[in-house]
């Protein structure tokens, strides 16, 4: 005796519109008919019904398993290892994700203590991309400085970013002046600007030595991002990032040949 597909969608899980979209597409046809001479199930029809929803559930689209399905024996093993390979990187694509959502959250937890306002008054068009913000925390989140400087700048009071931020919009304006004059980026000038930037960063944040200057050059010529957060957009010049990043690495070259302790003059 066979089963209707009112039946059949009851006890399988699926709507019968699902059963007659496999019908449909040649997947899956009632074999049998009623007395009455309503088209039916039977169990041969369950039984690979069954098989379709268990490669549905693996998240085989329908062309694929109707291939399988046509020569099981033939075709089965080499596409359920070629899914499985798939759901392990989607696996591994979903594990990353959530890392970033999990730093993300971090960030936003641990960023500056301010309201949208009191950031739009201190720090103006400097804007903190969350997209930067989460990959700076990924890459460096095995840092002790870098989670000395998380952790000072969320204590820092509205009135220190007002005195920081003056500080950098000082310091920008030299910089600005020293790269429109032509001064060479390995010059004194420019190596004295990266010298009050890096010191900078140790008042404010945490020490950098030449080492941790010269890998947050990298970032700045590398990332428009992150240059951002020192440079808006709207004062940048072409070449600037590279002229910063290279007057930094001189800066920490310079400092390499000096038997003064970086930190020893803040």
């Amino acid at each position: 005796m066979g089963h209707s597909v009112g039946q059949v969608a009851a006890f399988a899980g699926v709507t019968v519109r699902t059963l007659h979209h496999y019908d449909k597409e040649g997947l899956l046809a009632p074999s049998e008919r009623s007395q009455a001479g309503y088209r039916s199930y039977s169990d041969a029809d369950l039984a690979r019904l069954q098989q379709i929803l268990f490669y549905r559930e693996l998240g085989f689209p329908l062309d694929e398993i109707a291939v399988i399905l046509r020569d099981p024996q033939a075709n089965a093993l080499h596409h359920l290892r070629s899914r499985q390979r798939q759901l392990r990187e989607e696996i591994d694509r979903l594990e990353r994700l959530a890392e970033v959502a999990e730093q993300a959250i971090e960030v936003q937890r641990t960023g500056v203590a301010l309201t949208p306002e009191e950031r739009f008054e201190v720090f103006g068009e400097i804007s903190f991309d969350l997209s930067y913000a989460t990959a700076a925390q990924l890459k460096w989140r095995h840092s002790a400085a870098y989670r000395e400087a998380m952790a000072r700048a969320g204590a820092h009071t509205k009135e220190d970013w007002r005195q920081l931020m003056g500080e950098t919009a000082a310091w920008r304006g030299e910089l600005l002046a020293a790269f429109d004059a032509d001064e060479p980026a390995d010059g004194e000038r420019a190596m004295d600007l990266a010298e009050e930037h890096r010191r900078h960063l140790t008042r404010w944040f945490a020490p950098c030595p030449p080492d941790m200057h010269r890998r947050l050059a990298d970032d700045l010529a590398a990332d428009p991002r992150a240059f951002a957060l020192l440079v808006p957009p709207s004062h940048a010049r072409p070449g600037l990032a590279a002229y910063v990043s290279k007057a930094i690495h001189a800066n920490a070259a310079r400092r390499d040949g000096s038997r003064t302790d970086p930190e020893e003059h803040p």
